[in-house]
C-alpha cells in the first residue's frame, strides 16, 4: 500500500517526481550507512568526526534540495513550499538530521532573506546558499533565553556604519558547518521585543567562533553546537530588514522552521509506521506473525490515523503558504500535532518490536530519540497549546505586519529573471 497516495487535491506529478527522487538519494546514499553515523556521532568531538556530514551536504546541494522552494532567478529549483514539504519527509522518513539541514538552512535562515533582504543580499547571501554551495544556519537561543526569545542577552551597537556584535548562541544546528549565520541581538536593550534586530553574518568574520555540543539524545549524526560573537563588526549592509524588525523576522522564520519540522515529523511517522508492518509479518508469536494479534493492529492503526491527519495538517499550511495567507495558527497546529505523534508512533514501535525494539539493530529506538527534540526546539509543545488555545479565544490575533512569505507564482519561481 502507497502510504504518500491519495493527497492530490494538493500534489501533482512534479511533487511525486520530486518525491521518489529524495527517496532514491535517502535509501541508496544514507540509509545504508545511518546506524554507524549514529554510533559515531554519539561520541564525536566535532564535524572532523562525522566526515559523512559534508559529502552528503553537498549532494543535497548537488540536488537542488537546499534551494527547493527558492525562485530560480535567486538559485533556487523554483518549485513550490508544498516541494518543500516532501522533500523534509522524505529526508526524515531516513534519518532527523537530514531533515534538521532543510529546517535550518533552507526554512529558518534563506526563506528569511528572500522574504525580508534587499535585492543586493539575495544576490550575496541567498544565491549562493539555494545552490548548496554555501551552508545557512539560525542564531536565535541563548543559554539563558529559548521560549522566550525577547530575553535575549546578545547585543549589536553602532559604530558609524557598522555594528559591534557580542553574544552566545547555543543549540545551533550546523553551528561548526555553517558559512553565514542569522542573528538576533538587541540594538535597544531597553525597547523589549522592538529593540532586536536581524544580521548576516558570516564565519570569516573576526571574532566568530563556534564549538559542538556533546552527548544529544539524538539527531546525533548531525551537527549541534553554540556560536560565539566576540566583538564582531558587521557592516550596515549584512542588517536584515530594518532596525528593530528583528522579532517580527524571527517569528516569521519559526512559522517556515515549525512548517519544516512538522513534515519532517510526518515522515518519521510514516518510518516507524513501515518498519513496525515489516516486523509484525516477520515475527511470530504462539504460532502466528504478530500482525495478527488485536492490540498489535491497534497501535499500527493508530500509527495510520496519527500519519494522515499530520500529513493533511502540514499540507494545509503548505497551500495556504503557496496562497500567500497568513498560516501561523495552522502551522502551528501541524507542528504540535505532527511531533508529538511522531513520538507516540516510535514508542508503539518499539513496543511492537519488543526487546529488539530497545536495541540498535533495529531503526526504531532512534525514531525514538529522534524524535524527542522535535518537541522542543521550533517552539516547545506547550507553547504550541497555548497558542492554539490563544487564537481560538480571540486572545491572539494576527498583526497587520509584513510576516507571511510571498504566495508561490510559478512565472516568478522558475524564471531566470
Amino acid at each position: 500500500m502507497d502510504l504518500t497516495a491519495n493527497y492530490d487535491m494538493f500534489l501533482g506529478p512534479e511533487h511525486e517526481m520530486l518525491r521518489q527522487t529524495v527517496r532514491n538519494f535517502a535509501e541508496r546514499e544514507v540509509a545504508p550507512h545511518i546506524r554507524e553515523w549514529d554510533r559515531s556521532g554519539a561520541a564525536a568531538e566535532g564535524p572532523e568526526d562525522r566526515p559523512h556530514l559534508r559529502p552528503v551536504l553537498k549532494r543535497m546541494g548537488e540536488l537542488g534540495l537546499l534551494g527547493i522552494c527558492i525562485p530560480q532567478r535567486y538559485g533556487g529549483a523554483g518549485m513550490d513550499y508544498l516541494a518543500l514539504a516532501v522533500v523534509c519527509e522524505e529526508l526524515e522518513r531516513v534519518d532527523s538530521f537530514l531533515r534538521v539541514v532543510m529546517s535550518v538552512h533552507t526554512g529558518l535562515n534563506s526563506l528569511s532573506i528572500f522574504q525580508w533582504g534587499t535585492e543586493e543580499q539575495k544576490q550575496r547571501f541567498l544565491v549562493p546558499q539555494a545552490r548548496g554551495e554555501k551552508l545557512a544556519a539560525f542564531c536565535l537561543t541563548e543559554p539563558n533565553s529559548g521560549t522566550d526569545a525577547a530575553a535575549m542577552q546578545a547585543t549589536a551597537r553602532r559604530d558609524g556604519e557598522d555594528y559591534i556584535l557580542n553574544g552566545e548562541k547555543i543549540w545551533i544546528s550546523l553551528a561548526d558547518l555553517a558559512d553565514n549565520f542569522l542573528v538576533f541581538a538587541k540594538t535597544d536593550p531597553g525597547a523589549g521585543p522592538r529593540g532586536i534586530t536581524a544580521f548576516i553574518v558570516e564565519r570569516s568574520m573576526p571574532g566568530v567562533s563556534s564549538y559542538p555540543i556533546h552527548g544529544k539524545l539524538g539527531v546525533r549524526a548531525g551537527n549541534t553546537g553554540g556560536v560565539v560573537f566576540n566583538d564582531v563588526r558587521v557592516p550596515r549592509s549584512h542588517r536584515l530588514g530594518e532596525e528593530g524588525e528583528g522579532f517580527k523576522i524571527a517569528m516569521a522564520a519559526l512559522d517556515n522552521g515549525r512548517y519544516t519540522v512538522a513534515a519532517g515529523a510526518t515522515g518519521l511517522i510514516q518510518a516507524s509506521l513501515e518498519a513496525s508492518i515489516r516486523y509484525a509479518r516477520e515475527r511470530q508469536t504462539f504460532g502466528v506473525p504478530i500482525a495478527e494479534h488485536q492490540l498489535v493492529k491497534r497501535m499500527i492503526s493508530h500509527m495510520v490515523r496519527k500519519l494522515d491527519t499530520s500529513r493533511l495538517l502540514v499540507y494545509r499550511a503548505g497551500w495556504m503558504k503557496n496562497k500567500g495567507i497568513r498560516n501561523t495558527r495552522e502551522t502551528t497546529l501541524a507542528k504540535w500535532h505532527a511531533t508529538v505523534s511522531s513520538f507516540e508512533a516510535a514508542d508503539d514501535a518499539i513496543q511492537i518490536h519488543g526487546a529488539y525494539g530497545y536495541a540498535d539493530e533495529y531503526p526504531v529506538e532512534r525514531y525514538l530519540r529522534n524524535a524527542r527534540g522535535a518537541i522542543i526546539y521550533e517552539g516547545t509543545r506547550e507553547l504550541q497549546e497555548l497558542l492554539q488555545a490563544d487564537f481560538v479565544m480571540g486572545y491572539r490575533k494576527y498583526p497587520n505586519l509584513r510576516c507571511e512569505l510571498p504566495a508561490y507564482d510559478p512565472d516568478f519561481w522558475e524564471s531566470d529573471g
